[in-house]
């Protein structure tokens, strides 16, 4: 046998590996699911894709397995690359094994967790799998171990993200909520500890699937999911578009393209969106809208918490993260889930150099029993340490109001805030003018003859004096007031004056966070 004859074998098993068993393939399309081939095509740039350990097979017996040894294992891993930049990749090969992970299966997977590592270069799980393969017993559970403490490893060090595109169920879902994002895909794809059989079996509870872990039971009740589409087409798309507002790794910054919107341009039309007075509603999508490049932002857990607006967007070719209250939503409050949210945001933001603008219109913390047995207080210190822990560029705006312990918390001056801005028409204060006027001067209001009139006259004289326009700023806790339509202007020569800021936190192995 020559050496041609060996290269034809090899092209003959590659084709064969490639192809993969045409019944399992229709089984597969048959549930509306793509293969994990067709899915390594999508996400990475044509013809960029290369396998590692194509040629890999398990070597367990028993149970019948050592009569099917199927090339791959059930996993494809390699690497390639997204707008040019390199990227690593395994995706779960539902067509083997229905994607159930075994010793060589997580050795894979371990090993390109590894390259991507050292590489410094984004990891994307596709999950399509049904958990560890019982047949292998403890040496599948153990193949998760090494997967956990690999995710650890890389958390802060290079982009994670896990790509839900069927079932994880087990110990499984635990790799994708160690990563930094999780996109979902409807219908097909579902996450849970213990399915609805075992759910129905212990708690007497009859649910679905879907019902139990889909991908909007995440995205909007439990946050375990960043992102949520129709299809796998559209999610692996957006899976490359967050991918071009990431660096590669912690040492790195994310990459600037050339800005087609002129960083000048002024915004008009902030002057109308935002209503002067405190309780009126407005959407904080249409002010991010007016200020971001072009209008295009990606926005982060968009039906969680819905109190709290997460985006990456640019400013001036450059990627920035904006955290918002949004007053259209429980009028802005700060509570256990939207504090939980923005904190995982800055410290994303934070570990890979990502500068952070934050839009302030808060009215305070959710009051209420349930709030405060839950733990407000430990969830709301989540994100005020993961404010005082950033050390990336940090500006912060007041929009309107500020009150309370959620001014503080929202990236004030006095937590570390780099600089601080406010419109005309902020209040920041300890409480609203009503209420502190009803805390101060309770005596004179109750021992009026007309303890309404006196009432209004007294917070008349409260906002005079406390909560003007210019009370912070002239007692420095505010660095400038600014025209509303020149916030983008000023916004951009803020971050590019801070482009170059290095601090250092003190030595220590890691913080204690609250949790």
């Amino acid at each position: 046998m020559t050496m041609y004859d060996r290269v034809s074998e090899l092209t003959a098993i590659r084709d064969e590996i490639a192809k993969g068993v045409p019944e399992a393939t229709a089984a597969q399309h048959a549930k509306g699911k793509l293969t994990a081939r067709e899915r390594i095509e999508l996400l990475l740039d044509p013809g960029s894709f290369q396998e590692a350990q194509q040629l890999r097979r398990h070597r367990a017996t028993g149970f019948g397995l050592e009569a099917k040894k199927p090339y791959t294992d059930g996993v494809i891993t390699g690497w390639g690359t997204v707008e040019g930049r390199t990227v690593f990749v395994y995706a779960h090969d539902f067509r083997i094994f229905g994607g159930a992970l075994g010793e060589a299966h997580a050795t894979k997977i371990h090993k390109i967790m590894d390259m991507a590592i050292a590489a410094g270069a984004p990891l994307v799980s596709l999950n399509d799998g049904a958990g560890a393969r019982i047949q292998e017993g403890v040496s599948a559970l153990a193949g998760y171990g090494g997967i956990f403490l690999r995710n650890t490893k890389a958390s802060g060090v290079i982009p994670q993200i896990s790509v839900m595109l069927g079932p994880c169920a087990g110990g499984a879902a635990y790799s994708p909520a160690l990563t930094d994002f999780v996109f979902m895909v409807r219908e097909t794809s579902q996450m849970f500890i213990t399915g609805p059989d075992v759910v129905k079996a212990v708690t007497g509870e009859e649910i679905t699937q879907n019902g139990l872990g889909g991908a909007d039971v995440h995205a909007e009740t439990s946050g375990v999911c960043h992102f949520a589409y129709d299809d796998e087409e559209t999610c692996l798309s957006e899976v490359r578009y967050l991918l071009s507002l990431l660096p590669s790794n912690n040492r790195e910054t994310p990459p600037a393209v050339p800005p087609a919107d002129a960083p000048g341009r002024r915004c008009p039309n902030l002057l109308d969106l935002v209503p002067v007075e405190g309780n009126r509603p407005y959407d904080m999508h249409q002010v991010v809208d007016e200020i971001v490049d072009d209008g295009e932002y990606l926005e982060v857990h968009e039906r969680w918490a819905r109190n709290i607006i997460c985006v990456l967007a640019r400013l001036d070719g450059q990627v920035v993260g904006i955290v918002a209250n949004q007053p259209q939503v429980l009028a802005g409050v700060l509570d256990i889930e939207a504090s939980e949210k923005a904190a995982r945001f800055v410290q994303m933001c934070d570990a890979f150099n990502i500068p952070i603008v934050t839009l302030v219109d808060v009215p305070g913390f959710l009051p209420g029993v349930g709030q405060e047995h839950d733990g407000i207080i430990r969830h709301g210190a989540k994100l005020l340490y993961a404010y005082c822990n950033a050390t990336v560029p940090r500006v912060s705006l007041v929009l309107r109001k500020a009150y309370g312990g959620a001014y503080i918390v929202m990236d004030s001056q006095s937590i570390g805030a780099d600089l601080s801005l406010a419109w005309p028409a902020n209040e920041i204060a300890v409480m609203g003018a009503d209420g502190a006027a009803n805390v101060v001067f309770r005596r004179q209001i109750a021992g009026s003859a007309d303890p309404e009139a006196t009432r209004a006259q007294l917070v008349k004289e409260y906002q005079a004096e406390l909560m003007h326009p210019y009370y912070a700023a002239e007692r420095g806790l505010v660095d400038d007031v600014i025209d509303p339509a020149d916030t983008r202007e000023v916004l951009i020569g803020a971050l590019a004056m801070l482009r170059a800021k290095h601090a250092v936190l003190p030595a220590r192995k890691h913080g204690n966070p609250p949790t």
